[in-house]
């Protein structure tokens, strides 16, 4: 196992989420300063919308609109010329705040989430994980999920691997190209003890994985086999992203923050990169 060292690119932001690199920016929902924000090669930042409901999730559909989780409303938006238009009401499908969101090359959406009121302390739940298509009604895809987060689909759109975060686990169903539906449900790599976050794909077929509660990233094989780890030291790992000129920078989000804190608004975080082993593959 290879241990590789992380620069930082930006702070400034309170608690980053769901990093895309669409456009030759990184497209981040900032999730508790309630704002969506792209950051450059240089480190520069610039606000693209404010959400209120708190952003997380975000995609692109085939006709070029931002596609984007609304928590606190359990909504999805597309954003576009300036606004934002309600998309699908998640509410009836989701069992806590909807959160992380993978949009295939269809324009398909499926997005995950908590499936229990985590930050008023209640017990945990499993979650269901929920497809948004292009007629814009949302439907069950699977189910029993310990905390749905990340999600990839693979190059040849054939598979979609999920991250359950207290599963510790990365979690593979094949896709039916015509409907989206899930099936052949397996584990892709038991993470034993770590806590999977925000996840991304590389053409290698290795994915790598944001540690939350442990404070590290790890790039690993399926079966489980890690090759290569990047420590967040005191700063919790929570998302990460392939993407640069040539799709080897990885984009890593990290957060000095605690539940506590993170609720009152009071978290600090900052983008980092790395130059990685193989570029970007797949989606997001």
């Amino acid at each position: 196992m290879k241990t590789l060292e992380a620069s930082v690119l930006a702070d400034g932001l309170t608690f980053g989420e769901g990093p895309r690199w669409h456009e030759n920016k990184l497209w981040i929902s900032d999730m508790h300063a309630n704002r969506i924000l792209t950051c450059d090669l240089s480190g520069n930042l610039e606000e693209i919308t404010q959400v209120p409901g708190r952003p997380s999730g975000l995609g692109w559909l085939p006709d070029g609109r931002l596609l984007y989780v609304s928590m606190l409303d359990s909504s999805l938006y597309t954003f576009a010329n300036g606004k934002s238009e309600l998309y699908a009401d998640l509410g009836p499908y989701c069992g806590g705040d909807p959160n992380d969101m993978v949009v295939d090359r269809q324009g398909r959406a499926y997005v995950g989430n908590f499936g229990y009121d985590m930050l008023a302390g209640e017990e945990a739940r499993p979650a269901d994980l929920v497809l948004v298509g292009l007629d814009q009604k949302p439907r069950i895809v699977a189910s029993d999920l310990q905390f749905p987060n990340g999600t990839v689909i693979t190059p040849d759109d054939s598979t979609l691997i999920i991250a359950e975060t207290f599963g510790t686990k990365l979690t593979a169903f094949d896709i039916d190209p015509s409907t989206g539906d899930l099936s052949g449900r397996r584990t892709f790599a038991d993470l034993g003890e770590r806590t999977p976050d925000g996840i991304c794909l590389d053409a290698e077929g290795c994915i790598w994985v944001s540690c939350f509660v442990n404070g590290e990233y790890v790039r690993v094989q399926e079966g489980g086999e890690i090759t290569h780890l990047i420590d967040a030291g005191s700063h919790a790992a929570v998302a990460c992203m392939l993407g640069g000129e040539d799709g080897r920078t990885l984009f890593l989000l990290t957060s000095d923050t605690d539940v506590e804190r993170l609720t009152k608004g009071e978290s600090a975080c900052r983008v980092e990169t790395v130059e990685a082993p193989a570029p970007s593959a797949g989606l997001p």
